[in-house]
Formats: C-alpha cells, structure tokens, sequence
C-alpha cells in the first residue's frame, strides 16, 4: 500500500464531538481527513423528541472570554447562530451544519462504518476502515459515534413491550392518561415532566432517588434544569418510587405488568423505557477494554489501551471517576486528541493554543471534581 493510499485520520460520526475533533484537526491545518457519518449531520440531535431541549443553557459570551457552553469551536456559538438559549435537538443540528459549511469540514455522509481492523497483523501502523463504500486505510481513528443512536433495548426480561425514550418523536404522540416511565436519570425525568405537561398522570419506577441526590457533578445528579421542572411537576399527577428496580415486563389482557422486587405495577399503555444507552464503542470489540463499570478503558490521551492509534470522543470517555458526558466537558478533550496526533505526524501544534486560551483545553483532570463550598 502507497502512503498516498492511506489517510491520516479517519473520524467516525458527525456529531458535536466528530465535528469538533475535526475542527481541531482544522486547526492544525491538517487536510488528509475524512469524517464518515452514517446519517447526515447531527442526526441523533435531530431524532430527538420534539419537545426535548438542552439542560445547559446557550449563551453568546464569546466576545467576553466564556465560550458557550454548547459551542465546538472556541469562535463558535449556538446561542448567536440561532437566537435560542434552550436548544432542541433539530436546532442544535442546524448549528453543526453551519459549522461544517463555514469551516468547509471533510465530511461524507450516507457511509455506515462496518468495522475497524488494525494493520498491526500484516506489520504495518494503521488501520484498515470497512465501510458500507468499500474499504479505507488510515493512520489514526477517532471514534466519535455517540450513544443516542445505540439505546439499551434489553435492561430486563420483557423489555422489547416497552417504548425506549430515544424512539418518541413527540411526547405528544402516547395514548392514555397514565404512564409509566422506568429509569431515573435524566432522560426518565425529562420524559416525566414533559408527559406532566402532556397531561398525563406519571409513575416513576427508580432504582435510585436521584431527585433527592447532591453533587457538585452534575453528571451525578439531576442537572438544575431538570430539578427546576421537577419542583413544577410534583405539584401535578407525578409519582415518583425509588429503590424500585424492575425485573420483568409482561403483557396482561388491560395492559401490562411491570414486576419490581417490591411488587408489581400496572399501565394499560406501554411502559417509557428511559434505562440508558449501551454506546456505540461496543462496536469496537476487542480494540477496546472496558472499565469495571462498562466504559471503554482509556490512556491519558482517550487513546484505546490495546490498539495504539484508535481514540474515542464523546460522552461514553470516562478517566477514574470523572464523566465527560455533557458537550462543555468532551469538548475539553478535542484538543487533546489533535495533539496526540499532531505529534505523531510532525505537525506545528501552536495553533491549538487557542483551545487553551478558552478553557477548551481539559489535560490536568486532577481539577475535576472539587467540592462547591455552597
């Protein structure tokens, strides 16, 4: 194989965080890169439920050294691209295409990415892409696929009756005037209080209290956003049960059982399946370990500690106990990633210092997770 058969970098997915390691490559003037994407750009953003929004909030505070929260770029920002500070999913979508029309990104969608091999077996560096086009050979990876698109479908036995939350198009859209949401993270909630709006009576089953639980980590306990509709919806036709895991799911002649270790529950509509997502990296296979929790084991560089060359981005990356899961926190790895490859490739890194400038530049993770005093 000819090097000028072989790409530097192939991304996959074009989402926020493929989009915005792409930008950083940008930024090192890099041209040798594609980025694949399956759908069309920000296609989980715009399969979200009609009436779901962002729970950090957008603001145009570039000119006065904040970066949006929701920006990709540190000269980016939704809230001034689209005049909206709650953000839906579609409009978020409308950002990242306008982000990759200015900046003029590589990206090549309508490509489904079948499997990655690396070129180690045959004595070569790289790796060799399969896609549903044919195959592409390149240097580095990053695997930026997301989770939305990859929902956990199987928690429990009878799981296949219920409705995942990442399938409702419009809360709108579900019958009956009682519904039963499983789960209890942010998703569950957001679909509790959007269905209270609905007008509908709302039973949460929960593992965990997480409406009761504090940290300075928001990825931990329920965002202030989520908090703040909850207040409003307890004043209405909402029932929340913790220490409530769900077993099993059975059809019954008026509906369906939901069985819990505490007992059983009954809904004459299909249960909201709101569990979680099992993330696209599981795609990977063996090109990746998996933390004692389930998340890929990553080095200091979300570089895979068993196939050199192959980095994740995005909100599956976790480092000890610290979750990168909201966009203003995985943006602070982009630059990260650029540079590692940088590196690699002999490149003039000094352009990635504008990432350090504004506070999008995450290398000493030994900061996070310090206590609020109040």
């Amino acid at each position: 194989m000819a090097d000028d058969e072989m790409l530097d970098v192939v991304i996959v997915g074009a989402g926020p965080a493929g989009l915005g390691c792409g930008l950083a490559l940008d930024r090192l003037r890099m041209t040798n890169f594609t980025i694949l994407e399956r759908h069309e750009i920000g296609a989980s953003l715009a399969r979200w439920p009609r009436e779901m929004r962002f729970i950090t909030p957008s603001f145009n505070s570039n000119a006065f050294g904040q970066v949006d929260l929701n920006a990709i770029a540190p000269d980016t920002s939704p809230a001034f691209t689209l005049d909206v500070e709650r953000l839906s999913g579609p409009a978020y979508a409308k950002y990242l295409r306008e982000v990759a029309k200015q900046y003029e990104l590589p990206v090549d969608t309508g490509i489904d990415v079948l499997e990655v091999c690396p070129l180690a077996e045959d004595g070569k560096d790289g790796f060799r892409v399969e896609t549903s086009r044919g195959t592409v050979f390149t240097r580095f990876v990053i695997w930026a696929a997301g989770e939305f698109q990859y929902p956990d479908l199987n928690p429990f036995p009878g799981a296949q009756l219920c409705r995942h939350s990442s399938s409702i198009k419009s809360w709108r859209e579900i019958e009956g005037e009682e519904v039963v949401v499983i789960g209890g993270s942010e998703s569950a909630i957001d679909a509790a209080v959007t269905l209270i709006a609905c007008g509908k009576k709302v039973r949460v089953l929960a593992e965990t209290a997480t409406w009761n639980l504090t940290h300075e980590d928001p990825s931990r306990a329920l965002s202030p956003y989520t908090h703040q509709r909850l207040r409003r919806a307890v004043r209405g036709e909402l029932d929340l049960h913790a220490d409530c895991r769900v077993v099993q799911v059975q059809p019954s002649e008026s509906g369906y059982e939901v069985f819990t270790e505490q007992g059983p529950w009954h809904t004459a509509t299909p249960p909201i399946l709101a569990t979680g997502f099992s993330g696209s990296f599981k795609m990977l296979g063996a090109l990746v370990n998996l933390r004692e929790d389930g998340f890929p084991l990553l080095n200091e560089l979300d570089e895979s500690t068993v196939a050199p060359g192959l980095f994740l981005s995005g909100p599956m990356v976790r480092h000890d106990q610290v979750v990168l899961c909201f966009i203003y926190k995985f943006r602070q790895r982009f630059a990260v990633i650029a540079q590692a490859i940088g590196e690699r490739l002999g490149l003039d890194l000094e352009p990635l210092e504008a990432y350090r400038q504004h506070h999008m530049y995450l290398d000493d993770l030994s900061c996070c997770g310090e206590s609020c005093v109040c």
